[in-house]
């Protein structure tokens, strides 16, 4: 493991001493660590657009609206290859959150996330994208070839 030193000066070290504490971070190592991390993949994402990735898509929407619920079922089958699971709740009468789990290259998990997001009548909104390697594999626990999905950094 390699050791660095940083510079910085007395407010900033504070600023961030409160956030990481405010966060649960019991160092300052690991609270680096995140943001070197974040800071890589945002920097990857920003120039391969054809790289794999792990996505979480959430938004908000009022099921009464247009038979909005209706469309976002029908985009998703028709994505169906970049959708591995859906969680759907029901926060009101009105309203519902749903969590979607994608996987796929990053350009088709952004655009597929950003027609959902434009739909109409759908609110708040919001993609998390993490890098990944795909790789087909077979174990001895299993005779048939599988995908892992590993975080690249």
């Amino acid at each position: 493991m390699e050791r660095f030193t940083i510079s910085m000066d007395d407010q900033l070290f504070k600023q961030f001493d409160e956030v990481a504490q405010a966060r649960g971070y019991y160092n300052r190592s690991e609270a680096i660590r995140d943001l070197i991390r974040e800071y890589l993949e945002t920097s990857r994402l920003q120039k391969d657009n054809k790289g794999y990735c792990i996505a979480t898509l959430t938004y908000i929407y009022n099921h009464h609206e247009r038979d909005l619920a209706g469309q976002v079922t029908s985009a998703h089958h028709r994505h169906h290859d970049l959708t591995l699971s859906s969680m759907h709740v029901h926060l009101d009468h009105d309203n519902c959150l749903e969590v979607t789990i994608l996987r796929g290259i990053v350009q088709d998990v952004r655009h597929f996330a950003n027609q959902i997001i434009a739909t109409n009548g759908v609110r708040h909104g919001k993609l998390h994208i993490v890098p990944i390697e795909l790789s087909q594999e077979t174990h001895t626990h299993s005779a048939v070839p599988h995908t892992h999905s590993s975080p690249l950094t």
